[in-house]
């Protein structure tokens, strides 16, 4: 039933520029459309994207307690400038507290499986609290981000929130999106001009080098898919 309602929703949307694909969905799934920021580049293009079609579309962020205060600056500078709120989901502190007390509070990098396990408390679990009750989900992922994006699709089914997905930015390049936050003024994360492409958790996050993969940066001390949970590719 899934694939049947993808491929419609591919159907009626193939001639749709993004705006009118949020009008669209915010009409079919009244109320149950989301977008998840991280405050990045390319969700600050959809941000502004969204506030320009006027669609209903609820924004929601999760707030790991562990970002850059650049990224809280951009947060701070985007509520001011857009109309449209942005909601907040925090971790359970129990699990957080637990967590820490076990293990400390730099587990991450002792094992992958320490690291799932901080990103599972602090991501997937607000997720789900965020997604729970909705029909689409709006995501920044591009197709070039990583080799195990390069297979995404406009529209999917995640299986495993059991949710559509509509990736908008799917086929635009970084230099497409660097050129819209340009000429539109778009708020964008201080770390982004220091080399920092892919932007989580303060403690995981590092700038990239010149010819390093994007995703290069996230979890750095790692060589497994650089995944957290929140996204299956």
């Amino acid at each position: 039933m899934s694939a049947v309602i993808i491929q419609s929703l591919l159907d009626k949307t193939k001639d749709f520029s993004i705006e009118e694909t949020f009008v669209f969905l915010s009409t079919e799934y009244k109320d149950k459309v989301v977008f998840s920021t991280s405050f990045g580049q390319e969700d600050q293009v959809i941000t502004d994207l969204i506030e320009k079609s006027g669609a209903a579309v609820t924004i929601f962020t999760l707030d790991t307690g562990r970002l850059f205060q650049e990224t809280y600056d951009v947060f701070h500078r985007t509520q001011k400038k857009y109309s449209t709120p942005i909601k907040v989901y925090f971790p359970e502190a129990k699990a957080v507290e637990e967590l820490l007390e076990k293990k400390g509070p730099n587990s991450f990098f002792e094992s992958v499986e320490n690291r799932k396990e901080c990103c599972f408390i602090r991501k997937v679990v607000p997720l789900r609290k965020a997604l729970a009750g909705n029909d689409v989900w709006i995501t920044g992922l591009r197709a070039e981000q990583s080799d195990n994006r390069s297979d995404l699709h406009l529209f999917e089914y995640d299986d495993n929130f059991k949710i559509i997905k509509f990736n908008p930015l799917l086929k635009w390049s970084l230099e497409e999106v660097q050129q819209y936050i340009d000429l539109n003024n778009v708020p964008q994360n201080s770390l982004h001009k220091k080399g920092f492409v892919s932007i989580g958790c303060a403690p995981c996050t590092r700038a990239i080098a010149e010819g390093e993969d994007i995703r290069a940066g996230r979890w750095y001390w790692e060589q497994s898919h650089k995944e957290c949970g929140l996204h299956s590719k």
